[in-house]
């Protein structure tokens, strides 16, 4: 493989992107990385700001023509920008606008500028859950699902990925091809993770007790940040070696985080650090299905007047209490993947960040509380 190379991350500003972005940076193959997004945060920009290696670009994956210029010069391509909405509260138009338009401009701008590798990073929500509800237990990438998609984001990424897998192998203008392949990432954890706190804060604001919805036997797949990251750097390194072999290949993310539901998983994470965490009671899906329609109904009511603060729909409702889970090691045997950090080790680090927040939130009051 070559030294010297270019790299851009689109949405590396993100939670996702921001750990590749870190990885990236020990690759002694890799002179620049250009980190694109519409927004960075404070933190993130006094992180990079003394790396000579990272150029950060402020621009829109819908706009073509910002694209081409920041795509100018690159050899590698990391293409994680996206709308992440499992809960279908951002309007179908605009999710599509980003996320099918926003790879579309992608892929035109690498052929134009004759960039050969492509790495997508779309999501399990492009298999399923369908429509039905319809389970699937520990499959593989090879596993048949069918049926309607349940959410809008899942549709998208189904989309984008089938425009990214059918770039594969095409002839770029210089005569070379183009290669892409595509990770799938389900639950995505780690330090920066907000829903993760959230899930923590409503618990404690319960006195501990963590109440539920899924059947506790239910399964979804949840992976550390950092092991995820670590196979998009693999895979966008291997692509390059071996293209005929990862060209136009899909892979499943995963680690040895333990397959659970989605309570089972949030109460192991938090119950070594916080003791006082504990599971409560079921709440039976019909008493949830009443509150989503009554507030779906009352929100459509008072939308001329009031537009009501974004809460549970219908598709999220069965997306948490559906099973939707893979077992796979395709990653390791086409280009030996293998996690960064343990399940141990990535639980640590979650609760060592989730415990840092919440102890600057409480010294901020505390002091708050000094000056009435």
């Amino acid at each position: 493989m070559s030294s010297g190379l270019v790299y851009l991350v689109t949405g590396g500003c993100g939670f996702l992107g921001e750990r590749v972005v870190d990885l990236l940076l020990n690759q002694k193959y890799i002179t620049e990385i250009r980190v694109l997004d519409k927004t960075a945060t404070e933190d993130v920009k006094k992180l990079w700001k003394d790396l000579s290696k990272v150029n950060i670009i402020y621009a829109d994956i819908t706009d073509f023509n910002q694209l081409l210029k920041a795509m100018n010069g690159v050899h590698v391509v990391i293409h994680s920008a996206a709308i992440v909405d499992y809960v279908d509260l951002t309007p179908e138009g605009q999710m599509e606008e980003v996320n099918v338009g926003g790879t579309r401009n992608v892929l035109k701008a690498c052929s134009v500028l004759n960039i050969q590798y492509l790495v997508y990073t779309s999501s399990i929500a492009a298999l399923g859950p369908n429509t039905k509800g319809e389970p699937l237990k520990r499959g593989t990438e090879e596993s048949l699902y069918t049926g309607e998609l349940l959410l809008n984001y899942g549709k998208t990424k189904a989309i984008a990925e089938k425009l990214v897998l059918g770039a594969n192998g095409t002839q770029l203008p210089s005569g070379e091809h183009f290669y892409s392949c595509v990770i799938r990432p389900a639950g995505i954890y780690g330090e920066k993770h907000k829903d993760t706190l959230t899930v923590y804060r409503n618990a404690k604001a319960k006195n501990g007790v963590m109440n539920f919805i899924c059947p506790l036997d239910s399964e979804m797949v949840y992976a550390y940040v950092g092991n995820v990251a670590w196979m998009h750097v693999l895979a966008a390194k291997e692509l390059q070696a071996k293209p005929e072999k990862l060209g136009g290949q899909l892979y499943f993310a995963y680690d040895d985080t333990p397959l659970k539901s989605i309570t089972m998983f949030h109460y192991e994470l938090f119950s070594k650090m916080d003791p006082s965490i504990k599971l409560g009671k079921q709440i039976p899906y019909w008493v949830i299905w009443m509150i989503v329609f009554l507030y779906t109904l009352f929100k459509t009511l008072l939308r001329p007047f009031w537009n009501l603060k974004p809460f549970l729909t219908f598709p999220a409702l069965q997306f948490i209490v559906t099973t939707f889970s893979y077992k796979t090691d395709k990653a390791f045997r086409h280009f030996e993947y293998q996690p960064l950090y343990s399940w141990e080790e990535s639980r640590r680090k979650t609760c060592k960040w989730m415990q840092t927040v919440v102890n600057q939130a409480s010294n901020h009051e505390s002091d708050s509380n000094l000056f009435p």
